[in-house]
């Protein structure tokens, strides 16, 4: 496996359950990580609680190409080149067909899919550069099965599968490795905001999908890790 000692990690989404828990978990590691996310308080916390430097917190917001590029400009022009970049960012509107809207197809697709494509866009050039790097997504099951009022979101999820298989394809020459992390229910702030019963007692726990990210992270550059499966194990959807 790979040290993470030393190495540069970019957590896009590093304010949500699990990109939290993996920021703490990658920067016990040694790791220089660097966090991103929309709110100033809940970022400061989390650098807090995970010993990160104020100077590598920046609020960012994914769906805006020019905010992700003035980030990851400012750390390229500390001389800071990335190693690895996680997007654990993300939203979920689950409503049936009848209820959902124009305006919530378009804000999840901005979220999920449009932000992705902003932070690929952003940090490939470098990596191109150095023909190394890894980027790592969380399309979810919901990027391979379907479920029902999950339209828009399956929608996104489907969508961000497809480029970065695409993307893969164009860096084929080079050491340059794209992961696809699909994860089934994690207890998290997630539901927090979604009118639909679950049983989270039943889900996968945040520390345990934060752990799957911290293994792919250390995975050797001689292979690429294309996917991982990580699912509850009484609910299996792939």
């Amino acid at each position: 496996m790979e040290i993470l000692k030393g190495k540069n990690v970019l957590i896009a989404g590093a304010t949500g359950g699990i990109g939290s828990k993996a920021a703490k978990l990658i920067a016990g590691s040694g790791a220089h990580v660097f966090i991103t996310g929309r709110n100033a308080e809940q970022l400061n916390r989390v650098a807090a609680e995970c010993s990160i430097p104020e100077a590598q917190a920046f609020i960012m917001d994914l769906s805006d190409a020019d905010s992700v590029n003035e980030t990851i400009q400012t750390i390229i022009d500390r001389g800071i080149e990335l190693d690895i970049v996680v997007n654990a960012a993300g939203i979920g509107i689950i409503k049936p067909m009848e209820s959902l809207t124009t305006e919530d197809l378009v804000k999840t697709l901005n979220a999920n899919l449009v932000g992705p494509f902003n932070l690929v866009k952003a940090v490939l050039p470098g990596m191109k550069t150095r023909k190394k790097g890894l980027v790592i997504n969380i399309p979810g099951v919901l990027g391979k099965v379907p479920m029902a009022g999950a339209a828009a979101y399956s929608a996104s999820k489907y969508g961000l599968t497809g480029m970065m298989q695409s993307i893969r394809e164009e860096l084929k020459r080079t050491d340059i490795r794209i992961t696809n992390l699909f994860l089934g229910g994690v207890d998290s702030p997630f539901w927090d905001s979604i009118d639909l019963r679950v049983q989270k007692d039943k889900m996968i726990v945040a520390e345990e999908a934060a752990k799957a990210i911290w293994f792919l992270c250390q995975q050797p550059v001689s292979g690429v890790v294309s996917e991982m499966v990580l699912q509850p194990f009484n609910h299996q959807a792939i």
